[in-house]
């Protein structure tokens, strides 16, 4: 069994590293001034951005593995597992570690909008990686949060501390934005295979014992996050990756109406459960019932 790290507060990962917290729920760390480190094996019960800069280091989050060897930035959120389990090795390390326990949101706008940043369900093989000018700002920063952290408490001291929070997720949405656009040939590749795995998906039958596959599903099978996919999706043809499988499903219900089958027969081809629930689905999508597309083509 995999030895694990519970990273239950932020002192958790602070104390594993000789590093004691000027903060109970927030650490800066400089992994310059703690280095060399031993790996760790992290289950997190707080978020985390973790930059990192150039080094050969092989790391896995959840299903993903990455051997990164330049500069990158790695979220992850409370509930995810990551890092390298502890095998005695020491590492030196360059980078910064920003921990925040959630409890530091509340009540605050933000507590709500971090759900909106997806990057923190994306795999390791899927970080951000960064042009000399955006790493910069990150951590000028996360330097900014630190030297917040070491002023005496005030009433708005937790306050400006969330605020840099914000502000630095704001950036690196705009950063994955950017690393969006300039793949863009990579992306077209991935909407190939989406609609390659959809028509494997179809040609083999799934949908008559599984129904209308999953976004989960997919992304699986092209080896990614469900969230990462969805963005690039989203913002490859600014529709999501939803809409692109039920437009697939209808192309299918239309071609099999076509082809002559009944309404029946087509559902139950689909994988729905109930003719009239097809209905449903192929009138919301086009505006028309099955029978109604039929008596078009007639």
């Amino acid at each position: 069994m995999a030895k694990i790290l519970r990273v239950n507060n932020t002192g958790d990962y602070s104390s594993y590293h000789g590093q004691t917290d000027r903060h109970p729920l927030v650490s800066v760390i400089d992994y310059g001034k703690v280095s060399p480190i031993r790996h760790s094996l992290n289950r997190y019960g707080v978020y985390g951005i973790f930059l990192h800069d150039e080094a050969a280091v092989d790391l896995s989050y959840g299903c993903g593995r990455y051997d990164y060897k330049e500069s990158a930035l790695i979220c992850v959120a409370p509930g995810q597992v990551g890092g390298k389990e502890d095998n005695g090795e020491r590492v030196n390390l360059t980078g910064w570690a920003l921990l925040f326990h959630p409890d530091l949101l509340h009540g605050t706008p933000l507590e709500k909008e971090i759900s909106n940043y997806s990057f923190f369900e994306y795999r390791i093989n899927e970080a951000l990686h960064m042009s000399r000018e955006e790493k910069d700002t990150i951590v000028r920063l996360i330097k900014e949060i630190d030297k917040e952290i070491a002023n005496t408490p005030d009433d708005l001291h937790n306050h400006i501390i969330v605020g840099y929070i914000d502000v630095l997720l704001r950036f690196c949405q705009r950063f994955y934005n950017r690393q969006f656009l300039t793949r863009k040939l990579e992306n077209n590749d991935v909407l190939a295979r989406f609609q390659s795995v959809l028509a494997e998906y179809f040609k083999a039958g799934l949908q008559e014992k599984k129904g209308l596959p999953s976004i989960q599903y997919i992304a699986d099978k092209l080896c990614m996050s469900p969230n990462y996919l969805g963005d690039l999706i989203k913002r490859a043809t600014g529709e999501s990756s939803g809409f692109h499988i039920r437009a697939y499903a209808v192309q299918e219900a239309k071609n099999a109406l076509g082809a002559g089958l009944s309404v029946s027969e087509t559902a139950y081809k689909l994988g729905f459960d109930y003719p009239q629930h097809l209905s449903r689905f192929f009138k919301k999508q086009t505006g028309m019932t099955p029978s109604e597309y039929q008596k078009q083509l007639k």
